[in-house]
């Protein structure tokens, strides 16, 4: 270019920015005049970002949005205020932890543009929960302590200033800088948000009406959710709001870290589209209400929202329910026929039917909505119109309509069969439904036979935004642990689903076998999280966030049903259909964390469970499971019963074991603690466990296993105290070479350790066979999935020439062995006590506690502490004792000819039925209950501290009428099957018996 071009290029340039500079300002003092005030001191900290707003405002004619800020923690954009221009940013969000959000528009159209500009500014600076949870007291200034304290008491003087440090110093420690740059009514009104979510379990909405600073007037919308959803929750919101017709002027939502989870604190400037106010008690604020807490429960992804919620052919609301009547259809008949009723095609037959999933939720409504007012005519008419259409449903294909129908005539089940549910409670993170448990008569045999034979007192099926589960019970007061399985991968959650039903049903059966020594029949619930989006192993922590918030939500729903008076749910949104106090107990299982069991114990008592703290076993104060190892101490003790009846004297002779479970782990870990401890001589020969495992052909080193019992996994194991011939199969620290992913292994030799890698398939063909190459005298599966020994591989445990490698099998895990593998290896000689017998110990010491809590507070039980579980543990060593001799004395008895674990569930049915007999007889003569013979019964059956205790012995008489006649009928059930001498006259034969059994 020539010098004169050039001159002239450059002046042209020199004019354009003189003009860019001129607009720039005009732009700027149109800002001022414009925008919220609130809008500059949020950007004082970024004066170049009000700089790029006012220069290339004139811009945004042309261009979609303009970037004023773009760093690693902070991103602002401008744009046109559009409908949808917020869930689009959202949508082109960096996939970063939000920490803060602000959306501002300006109060006028841009100047030439005829629309308002809008200012979406994004912040990524979450605190690590362990931070949050570590750091030390960080009070605010003493100034803003004092500023904040004076909004608070003008603004919301029921806060509780007793909190008011501890919520000032949490928000200070997640974001200081909001804290020092709002005024004081933000940062109190905030606060006071902050509280009141916490006070609603983790979901609270409120408005006020106010005015901008020109006059206008608007809504201010107030909104808290405990540990959102981390995919996509705000937008989800801002979609609730388009839907419902409410335009967001501003907002402002903070996401804070509690040291757990986080929260979200939302506050929204709306009105109405026509520029009204939203009124707190209007129809608008209920549906609005309704729609925003359901996004705690309804998932964005699938047809459910994106083709009938975006598309308004229903609400939020109803597409969760169809979203749990797919789950519910699909877990209720895919353990039966997994092929006829994939996940897939239950999906597709709601999902083409919009109309079904309409007058399905119609007729919830019509039976289960509070408001309702003649509920019977409602429920008739929306019956008939479902059944139509179900019964009539004709595509035109006639196997798929089958198929449907089936589907459909499940889904009218839940409808129809369902007798309480929390649909209708607003502040809900998941839902419930108790069920009439004959709904399983009316699915038919085809669809049951698959079941064990027993009819259960009470279903309760579970729904969640990532998971569903089932609670099963088979007594009026039941007890059962709370299992929560991980699904790491869609197969993962698919297989899950698909035996769901059936894993809680025979861990319930299971339970109710097991629970013949207390009062307390048996339960179980099993819940199916899904975390497979959140598989990478940097997402550890949002993993237990999503388990947390689907556990909370689960117990609180659970509490929406089982919180009675007078025997009627105390919620005023549960319609009852059944109308009894139901006393059930829950205990820890797979992933129930120490801090879930305290904090469910403390919501059961704060919200007036009747057994209120008691619902949950294994707490601080309480007998820990894995501290005592009360499960363990049952297995044991049945195991040294057994190898004495095969000539083995456990506490002198040499003997091997083989064991599932890991040394860390609770059953397994304790299993071998009291092996080393209890049995000198005894060879832990193969362990298989989560983390690897180890061959020993001399016997695992026992002092080297004895440094990882309680303490650490078996993959930390030395392996230089191996003996020769010993291995370790390490499931950690895999390698891929080329396409292969190869396993670490070592292996001593005479010379030294060598490190060995193999393939997937040679450390899962060793891995899984582990437990059948190597003979022992005793095998206890002490961990692993349910069903891992079935008809297809107990032939493993036998040699060719049909003799077995294995002496006994004493079930530790539940459901370890199917009931066909059990059947075969004891055809073919080998005694098996199946898990009702032994690992019964567990939920024993599980019903003490409870007992516990019911008779003392914390304060006595710490101080009586040591005395009380050496109470329990002598009745649990009692326990397994006299049931393991009276298994053996039957079976000689009957010849050889009757297998133990028959005689096991008879044993189990025989108390049971004696139960069930002697429970109705008590709460039909209540007045036994105080009789002075009775009353000896009861201490019979409590730890002897109680009896021993005066003020401990006069509180027994105060237990639940419903509990001491359970306690009377467990102790005499037990009892008269164990000792016998009972009498087949019941009404006369009570008193004599507990004569003879308990003193006169």
């Amino acid at each position: 270019m020539n010098p004169q071009a050039r001159r002239r290029t450059h002046r042209l340039f020199r004019q354009a920015l003189r003009a860019h500079g001129e607009s720039a300002s005009r732009s700027l003092a149109w800002l001022q005049e414009c925008m919220h005030p609130y809008f500059f001191i949020t950007m004082a900290d970024d004066p170049a970002a009000v700089v790029n707003l006012a220069s290339g405002l004139a811009s945004l004619a042309e261009d979609r949005r303009i970037t004023l800020v773009d760093r690693e923690k902070k991103l602002v954009w401008a744009c046109l205020n559009r409908p949808g221009s917020v869930y689009e940013a959202l949508l082109a969000l960096p996939s970063r932890p939000l920490s803060y959000a602000e959306i501002t528009h300006s109060y006028r159209p841009i100047p030439e543009l005829c629309c308002e500009v809008e200012i979406q500014r994004f912040e990524f600076d979450r605190k690590p929960h362990a931070l949050i949870a570590q750091a030390g007291p960080a009070p605010a200034p003493a100034s803003t302590r004092r500023a904040v304290a004076r909004a608070l008491r003008a603004l919301y003087p029921t806060f509780d200033f007793g909190e008011l440090d501890k919520c000032l110093g949490l928000l200070w420690r997640n974001d200081e800088a909001y804290v020092r740059i709002s005024p004081p009514e933000r940062v109190a009104r905030v606060l006071w948000l902050y509280q009141q979510g916490r006070r609603h379990d983790g979901l609270f909405l409120d408005v006020e009406n106010t005015q901008d600073v020109l006059h206008h007037r608007e809504s201010r919308l107030l909104f808290a959710v405990g540990n959102p959803d981390e995919r996509g929750f705000l937008a989800q919101v801002l979609e609730v709001f388009h839907r419902l017709g409410l335009a967001v002027r501003r907002s402002y939502c903070l996401l804070v870290s509690t040291g757990v989870h986080p929260y979200f604190l939302g506050t929204f400037y709306v009105t109405t589209r026509d520029g009204g106010l939203l009124e707190k008690h209007s129809e608008l604020f209920r549906t609005l209400q309704a729609e925003l807490y359901n996004t705690q429960i309804l998932s964005t992804a699938g047809h459910t929202y994106t083709g009938f919620v975006a598309d308004r052919v229903m609400t939020g609301e109803e597409a969760s329910l169809t979203n749990a009547l797919v789950a519910f259809c699909h877990t209720s008949l895919a353990h039966a026929q997994p092929d006829r009723f994939d996940l897939g095609e239950v999906r597709r037959a709601f999902h083409a039917s919009p109309d079904v999933c309409l007058a399905l939720a119609r007729l919830f409504r019509a039976r289960f909505d509070p408001d309702v007012a003649d509920r019977d005519a409602a429920c008739a008419e929306a019956l008939a119109a479902a059944e139509a259409l179900v019964s009539g449903y004709n595509t035109g294909h006639r196997h798929l309509d089958e198929v449907r129908r089936t589907i459909f005539r499940t889904a009218l089940l839940l409808a129809t069969r369902t007798l309480k549910t929390n649909f209708f409670v607003p502040e809900k993170h998941a839902l419930a439904f108790r069920l009439d448990p004959a709904y399983l008569k009316d699915l038919g045999e085809e669809l049951t036979a698959d079941l064990p034979a027993g009819d259960p007192f009470r279903v309760t099926f579970f729904y969640g935004r990532h998971g569903a589960g089932y609670h099963v019970g088979f007594s009026d007061i039941a007890r059962g642990g709370w299992r929560t399985v991980l699904c790491r991968s869609a197969d993962d959650f698919l297989t899950a689903t698909n035996t769901l039903f059936r894993e809680v049903y025979v861990l319930a059966h299971t339970q109710h076998l097991k629970n013949k020594d207390i009062y307390e029949g048996g339960s179980k619930m099993v819940v199916a999280l899904d975390v497979s989006d959140l598989a990478a192993p940097a997402e550890a922590e949002l993993r237990t966030q999503r388990l947390y918030k689907l556990q909370y939500g689960f117990l609180n729903a659970f509490l929406d049903l089982f919180v009675t008076h007078n025997g009627r749910a105390r919620h005023p949104r549960v319609v009852d259909y059944y109308g009894e106090d139901e006393p059930i107990e829950l205990g820890p299982d797979e992933n129930m964390h120490d801090a879930m069991i305290e904090l469910i114990a403390r919501q059961a008592a704060g919200r007036g469970y009747l057994l209120g703290k008691g619902i949950m076993s294994s707490k601080r104060v309480g007998i820990n499971h894995k501290e005592y190892g009360v499960t363990s101490l049952g297995v044991v003790t049945m195991a040294e019963t057994v190898l004495r009846e095969l000539g083995i004297e456990p506490r002198t002779d040499p003997f091997d074991v083989t064991l599932t479970g890991g040394t860390n782990g609770d059953v397994a870990g304790n299993a071998m603690r009291l092996l080393l401890t209890r049995c000198p001589r005894a060879r832990l020969k193969v362990i298989v466990a989560g983390s690897g495992a180890l061959f020993d052909p001399e016997g695992a080193d026992r002092e080297e296993l004895s440094r990882l019992i309680l303490q650490a996994d078996l993959d930390a194991f030395d392996p230089g105290r191996l003996h020769p011939g010993g291995f370790l199969l390490l499931r950690r620290g895999r390698r891929q070479e080329g396409l292969k992913e190869l396993y670490r292994k070592l292996r001593r030799t005479p010379s030294g350790v060598e490190e060995q890698w193999v393939t997937a398939d040679d450390f899962h063909r060793e891995f899984d066979g582990l437990i059948t190459s190597v003979p022992a005298d005793l095998f206890v599966p002490g961990g692993g999935r349910p069903e891992t020994v079935d008809a297809n591989n107990v032939g493993r445990f036998f040699r060719e020439d049909g003799t077995a490698l294995v002496g006994a099998v004493v079930e530790g895990a539940n459901s370890f062995v199917t009931p066909a593998a059990r059947a075969e290896l004891q055809r073919r000689g080998v005694v098996v006590l199946r898990d009702a017998s032994a690992n019964k110990c567990g939920v024993i010491s599980s019903s003490y506690e409870i007992l516990a809590n019911l008779l003392l507070s914390d304060a006595e039980f710490l101080a009586r502490k040591a005395a009380y579980v050496a109470d329990v543990l002598a009745i649990l060593e009692m326990r397994a004792e006299e049931e393991a001799r009276l298994i053996f004395r039957r079976h000689r008895e009957a010849g050889g000819t009757r297998l133990y674990t028959e005689i096991s569930d008879a044993l189990s049915a025989e108390i049971n039925a004696h139960y069930e007999r002697l429970f109705a007889f008590f709460l039909a003569h209540p007045g036994l209950a105080a009789d002075p013979l009775m009353r000896r019964v009861l201490l019979a059956h409590l730890p002897a501290l109680v009896g021993r205790d005066p003020a401990l012995r006069r509180r027994v008489g105060r237990l639940p009428l419903k509990i001491r006649c359970a306690i009377l009928a467990v102790e005499l059930a037990t009892a008269i099957v164990y000792r016998g001498g009972w009498e087949p006259d019941l009404a006369t034969s009570v008193r004599e018996y507990a004569k003879r059994q308990f003193g006169g």
